[in-house]
This record gives structure tokens, C-alpha cells and sequence, in this order.
């Protein structure tokens, strides 16, 4: 398959982009791991031309993560235009245009699925930014505002024809948030209808090797893309690859792999964030990657209360010789 003129493998998997999770030193782990494609955070575009700090810092990665796109969302031409091309300017693989982010802050602004309300400008602001760039565009969006407005076959059409390369959907609308099931019936109609040649990538409830190969045959998408299963697990992406190329299961990571991966996210988060912040912003994973570990909690705490390196390291160690693995 391929986005443009990058090839992304037979029938890539996919780490979504997340707020506060995918970021470089996560984004590593996971293309360590098997992931084919990732994408950076989404980045606002007004942040962008203004030349904000935070955002310009999401545009920053590695050769070792390519393919990568750089995601960018918003709901003023002109801004994504202006957006689009300092993205450009990284030298990423392809450019994303998020329509689907749910988040009240972000749908407030009028930005990510807000323009599902809007298609007239969603369709505007994507013809523009194709028609600035010279790196291939792809949208991620979802099947419709709500329940009455699933809108995403005629959508579909329509963004291919503005020059989109490929376009990605969860199987959501924006009322329902992350609650209840992924519909991949649309998906599907989607990805079989006759006009459409651009690579459709499903997103939604893929937990594992299983329920990737049941949306694959479900739905002939030409990949898939995972978001809230990554976060902790980024062995996600070698167990579905396993599993879709022999049909079993592959045992998960022990408990030395996860300290080994944890330890890793840590030092790479300091070196891009600096001691302070990657400390900080690393608590917030620790819970996830030893998910399951008998006793844990007191682990936990001592490690999202230690304040240096050292400590943490030190915590990781005597987790190793002293817990149960699983």
C-alpha cells in the first residue's frame, strides 16, 4: 500500500494520533515494536503561525519514525494553509488534517470534528491545503456528527476528489464520543464503493490480533489504525502483525520487557523534554505499561513521587526482583 509515493507495507498498522501520548519518545517505542505509520499529536494551526512554543515543539521527529505524519487541525483556510506549509517544512512523509478529534475544547474552537457541521468549509480548508503542499494530504475524521448525519460515504467521495491520498475512519460519530461500539458497517460501503481508489484505514475497538483480522474481513480495509489500545501497550503492534500473519496469538511482554520499555520511554522522554517535564509527563504512563502486576499500587505510588532519574531507576529495579511476573 502506499500514501503518495511512500509505501507503508502490505496492510499497515497504524498508531492514531493522541494527545499527550504520541509523542516522540512513545511514537520510538511503538515503531520498535511493529507499528508501520505514526503521526505526531495534533497540532493547532493557529499555534502554528503564531509561532507558539508548545506547538512548534509537536512538529519535531526522528528519521527512525518515518513513515510519520504531522497533524494538524482547524477551522480558518488560511491558518491551515499557513499551517500546512510550515508543517511541510519538517519534511514529514505525508500531512494529516484532523476532522474527527471529539474533544469539547477542540470542538468548541470549531476545530477537529466540529466541521462535520460544516462540510462546505471542511471541504474548503482540504482542497486549499492539497493544493499548497506538495507532500500527500490525508484526513482522519469520523462517519458524522451524530446518529442523523452519518455522512461519511458521500464524504469520502468527495475528499478523494479534491486529491486527498487517504483518508482514515473511526467507526464514531462526534455524539458519541468514545462510548459504546465502533461501526464498521460504514467502513465497509465505504471502502467497497466502486469509485473510490484512495487507501481507507479503519480506527475503532481494535484491542488486538483478533479484532483486527475480524474488521479486515469485515471490512477490506486496506489498514488499520490504533489509538487508546496503544497507550501502555505498545506491543500491540508486533502481537495484531503476528496474529494476521499466522493466525495465533502471541504471548505478551513479560515483566523484565515492560521495565526494559518503561526505563526506555523515561530516558527518552528527559533527553526531548528535559529532566523536569519528562519525569513529570512519564507518571502518567506508568499505570498503564504494568497494568495487571500483582501488588503494583505501592510501586506506583513510589514512582510517580520520586523526583529524580536515579530514584525512578532504582524503583524499576526492585520491581524486577521482587514482584510477580505475570
Amino acid at each position: 500500500m502506499k500514501i503518495g509515493a511512500v509505501e507503508v507495507g502490505d496492510f499497515p498498522v497504524m498508531l492514531a494520533p493522541m494527545e499527550d501520548i504520541s509523542d516522540p519518545p512513545f511514537r520510538r517505542i511503538c515503531k520498535k515494536l511493529g507499528a508501520d505509520v505514526v503521526f505526531t499529536e495534533f497540532i493547532a494551526s493557529e499555534g502554528l503561525i503564531r509561532d507558539a512554543q508548545k506547538s512548534r515543539k509537536k512538529l519535531e521527529f526522528s528519521e527512525e519514525e518515518r513513515p510519520l505524519g504531522i497533524q494538524i487541525f482547524g477551522n480558518k483556510v488560511e491558518a491551515m494553509v499557513m499551517a500546512a506549509r510550515l508543517a511541510e517544512e519538517m519534511n514529514p512523509d505525508f500531512i494529516d488534517l484532523n476532522f474527527g478529534c471529539p474533544v469539547r475544547k477542540i470542538v468548541n474552537k470549531g476545530g477537529g470534528a466540529a466541521l462535520l457541521q460544516d462540510i462546505p468549509l471542511l471541504l474548503e480548508i482540504t482542497e486549499a491545503v492539497v493544493k499548497s503542499v506538495k507532500k500527500p494530504v490525508t484526513v482522519k475524521t469520523r462517519l458524522g456528527w451524530d446518529e442523523k448525519s452519518k455522512l461519511i460515504v458521500q464524504l469520502a467521495e468527495q475528499l478523494q476528489d479534491i486529491g486527498i491520498s487517504a483518508l482514515t475512519i473511526h467507526g464514531r460519530t462526534r455524539a458519541q464520543l468514545y462510548a459504546g461500539k465502533a461501526d464498521w458497517t460504514l467502513i465497509a460501503e465505504v471502502k467497497n464503493n466502486p469509485r473510490m481508489y484512495i487507501p481507507i484505514i479503519g480506527n475503532g475497538d481494535v484491542i488486538d490480533g483478533p479484532s483486527a483480522a475480524e474488521k479486515r474481513a469485515q471490512t477490506g480495509v486496506d489498514g488499520i489504525m490504533i489509538g487508546r489500545a496503544a497507550t501502555g501497550n505498545p506491543w500491540i503492534f508486533r502481537e495484531v502483525k503476528h496474529f494476521l500473519k499466522t493466525g495465533e496469538q502471541m504471548q505478551g511482554p513479560d515483566l523484565s520487557e515492560r521495565i526494559d520499555v518503561c526505563r526506555s520511554h523515561l530516558l527518552t522522554s528527559v533527553e526531548w523534554k528535559g529532566e523536569m517535564v519528562g519525569l513529570l509527563e512519564t507518571r502518567r504512563h506508568y499505570a498503564s505499561y504494568f497494568k495487571g502486576i500483582p501488588d503494583f499500587k505501592q510501586y506506583r505510588l513510589k514512582l510517580v513521587t520520586a523526583p529524580t532519574i536515579e530514584e525512578i531507576l532504582s524503583i524499576f529495579e526492585e520491581i524486577r526482583t521482587k514482584c510477580v511476573n505475570i
